[in-house]
C-alpha cells in the first residue's frame, strides 16, 4: 500500500532528537512542580503518521524534541521509532536509575547489568462500530545481574527498585485521563473523556518551528536494522494491517538496556509485534541525552495522536490539523530521589487543538474514540503489574 504523507523528519535535515537552544523563545515551559517533576509535552501532528514533541521538565530545566513515525503496519516511512517504543525504553530506562541508586544506597556491587524488557499491548473491536478499545497486559523484565545478594535479598532489592520507580505511579492503581478540548480555536466541552478542571491552555500553533538544537556530539537516537524475530503475536503481518475495520491484535515492544561506561543507558527498542525496525536509544538524567520522564511523557503524546490519525483516516474524516498540550506529574524515584518510597504520578492532565470542517459531536467524537483506543491512556487507567525474571551472568 501507498505510504501516507510526505516525509518531513527524513527530508527536514534537522536530528530527529534535540536538546533545545532557545526553550524560552520557543514559549513552552514546565507545569507547577507538585510532587517531583512536572513535564509539559507538547504533540503536533506532521504528515500522514510522523509527529514532532517538545517536553520540557520542570526539575531538570531540560526540553526535548523528539519525533516518531510508524512503520509499514500503519502504512508510515519507519522514519523515528513508533509511539510505544518510547514508553518502552522510557520505563525501562527509569528501572535502571533506580537499581543503580538503590545499589548505591545499599552498598551493593553490581558487576554486570542489563535489563531486557517487553511491553504488552492489546488493540480489540470495530472502529466503523466505534467498539475498538486498546488494552494494556503485565510487563515482563528480565535482569541479567552479577551481584553478591543471594538470590531471596536479590529478589526483594529488585522490586523495591521497580516500585521505586516513578512510572510505578502510572501503572499501580487506575488513573483516569483529563482532557480539555478545542475545535477551530473554540473550546467544547467534551462528551464521554473526563473533562479537566480550568481553562483550555493556549494553542502551541507553529511555535515549533522556532526549535534550535542546541550543540551536542551524541547520536541520540539511530535506526538499527530489522528486530530479531521472535514467536509469532498474532494479527500483526501485513502492511496497513493496523489500518483494518476489525482488528484483534496483541502487540509486543521490547527494549534491551545496558549502562555504558560513560554511564550513559544505551538501549535498543525492540519492534516484534507489529513487526518492524529496531531503534538505538540514548537516555540520561544528567542532560545529556534525554532523561526517563520525558521519554515517558513523548511516548504517551504520540500514542494518543495516533489514534486521531488512524480514527480519521479509517472513517474518511477531515482533520488536517491537530496538536495537543499533555502535562504528566510524577514523584522523585525512591531511591534515585531519597524518598524512600514506591513511586507516585498524577493522572493525564491533555489538551486537545483540533482544525477541522466536521459539526462539533464529530470533534468530541474524535476525542473519545482516541482516548479509548490509546494503549497507553490505557496503560494508566489499568492495574499493572511487572514480572520480574532474574538471571545471574
Amino acid at each position: 500500500m501507498a505510504k501516507l504523507g510526505e516525509d518531513i523528519i527524513g527530508s527536514s535535515g534537522l536530528p530527529p532528537f534535540f536538546k533545545l537552544a532557545n526553550a524560552d523563545e520557543v514559549s513552552i515551559d514546565a507545569p507547577e512542580n507538585r510532587k517531583g517533576d512536572a513535564l509539559r509535552t507538547w504533540v503536533r501532528a506532521l504528515s500522514g503518521f510522523q509527529k514532532e514533541a517538545l517536553i520540557r521538565s520542570a526539575k531538570t530545566g531540560d526540553t526535548w524534541r523528539l519525533v516518531s513515525d510508524e512503520g509499514p503496519y500503519l502504512n508510515g516511512h519507519d522514519a523515528a521509532p513508533c509511539p510505544l517504543a518510547f514508553l518502552s525504553t522510557g520505563m525501562v530506562a527509569s528501572f535502571m536509575n533506580e537499581i543503580i541508586a538503590l545499589a548505591e544506597k545499599q552498598g551493593v556491587e553490581i558487576r554486570k547489568l542489563k535489563l531486557i524488557q517487553d511491553n504488552y499491548y492489546t488493540m480489540k473491536g470495530s472502529m466503523p462500530k466505534r467498539t475498538m478499545v486498546g488494552g494494556a497486559e503485565n510487563i515482563e523484565l528480565q535482569v541479567e545481574i552479577d551481584c553478591d545478594l543471594d538470590n531471596a535479598a536479590l529478589n526483594d532489592f529488585l522490586i523495591n527498585a521497580t516500585y521505586a520507580s516513578p512510572l510505578n505511579g502510572l501503572m499501580r492503581g487506575q488513573l483516569e485521563s483529563l482532557f480539555k478540548l478545542g475545535k477551530n480555536g473554540t473550546e467544547l466541552p467534551t462528551a464521554k473523556a473526563q473533562e479537566l478542571d480550568g481553562v483550555l491552555f493556549p494553542d502551541p500553533g507553529n511555535h515549533f518551528a522556532k526549535s534550535i538544537p542546541a550543540d551536542g556530539s551524541l547520536t541520540l537516537m539511530e535506526p538499527v536494522g530489522l528486530t530479531p524475530k521472535k514467536d509469532v503475536v498474532k494479527g500483526t503481518a501485513t502492511g496497513g494491517s493496523s489500518l483494518s475495520d476489525e482488528q484483534d491484535r496483541r502487540l509486543n515492544i521490547g527494549a534491551v538496556a545496558v549502562l555504558r561506561e560513560d554511564g550513559i543507558k544505551e538501549i535498543q527498542q525492540m519492534q516484534y509485534s507489529p513487526y518492524g525496525t529496531s531503534f538505538r536509544f540514548l537516555s540520561s538524567e544528567d542532560g545529556r541525552a534525554p532523561d526517563a520522564n520525558s521519554l515517558i511523557s513523548a511516548g504517551i503524546g504520540f500514542c494518543f495522536m495516533t489514534q486521531f490519525g488512524r480514527f480519521v483516516s479509517m472513517l474518511k474524516l477531515d482533520l488536517p490539523d491537530y496538536r495537543i498540550v499533555q502535562d504528566s506529574h510524577f514523584s522523585l524515584g525512591g531511591a534515585s530521589g531519597g524518598t524512600g518510597k514506591a513511586g507516585e504520578a498524577d493522572p493525564l492532565e491533555t489538551h486537545v487543538y483540533l482544525e477541522t470542517g466536521e459539526d462539533d459531536a464529530t470533534a468530541q467524537e474524535m476525542l473519545d474514540i482516541s482516548e479509548q483506543t490509546c494503549f497507553l491512556h490505557a496503560f494508566c487507567r489499568t492495574d499493572l503489574k511487572t514480572k520480574l525474571k532474574i538471571v545471574r551472568v
